[in-house]
C-alpha cells in the first residue's frame, strides 16, 4: 500500500513531501517522522542538524549535489548517495527539472529494484519526452556515488 502527502506549494517555495510504502495497509494518515530514507534536492534547504533530527540512525539520504564526500564527513553514520541531478537534468534538454535523475540515482542507492524495471515503468507511465527521461534515470543509475555507513 502507498501513502503520499505533500504539503502546500507554490511555484519556487520549499516543497515537503512524505511517502509511506508497506506490503500492509497503512492506517497513518499525519506527517513522516524519523523516515528511514532522505532525499534531498535543494542543499541550501536543509542542513546537517536537520538531518540527524529527522532520520533514523542508519539511514539513507540521497543528496543532489556536485561536491564530493568530503564536504559531508559529519553525515558519515548514514549511507549517503551524491548524484550531480541538476547538471544530468541538463544534458538531457530538461533544464532545471531533475526529478527523473533523483530517481534513478535513488534506485540504485536503495537497491530494490533492477534498472531495466525502472525503464519499463518511465515508458509506460511517462507522457512526454520519454526518451528523454530514459536517458536521466540510466545516466543518474550509473552515475550516482554511493558510501556505505562510514566508509
Amino acid at each position: 500500500m502507498l501513502l503520499s502527502f505533500l504539503g502546500g506549494e507554490r511555484r519556487g517555495a520549499q516543497v515537503v513531501g512524505f511517502l509511506r510504502v508497506d506490503e500492509e495497509p497503512i492506517l497513518l494518515k499525519c506527517q513522516t517522522k524519523h523516515p528511514d530514507q532522505l532525499i534531498i534536492f535543494d542543499l541550501s534547504l536543509v542542513d546537517g542538524k536537520e538531518i540527524f533530527q529527522e532520520l533514523k540512525p542508519g539511514g539513507i539520504i540521497l543528496l543532489n549535489t556536485d561536491k564530493e564526500i568530503d564536504g559531508f564527513e559529519g553525515l558519515r553514520m548514514f549511507k549517503i548517495g551524491l548524484i550531480d541531478a541538476a547538471r544530468i537534468a541538463t544534458s538531457v534538454g530538461f533544464g532545471g527539472t531533475f526529478n527523473m535523475a533523483m530517481l534513478g540515482a535513488h534506485v540504485r542507492l536503495i537497491n530494490l529494484i533492477k534498472i531495466e524495471a525502472l525503464i519499463e515503468a518511465v515508458k509506460a507511465t511517462v507522457p512526454a519526452k520519454v526518451e528523454e527521461n530514459v536517458e536521466a534515470v540510466k545516466e543518474a543509475y550509473e552515475r550516482v556515488r554511493i558510501y556505505e555507513i562510514g566508509a
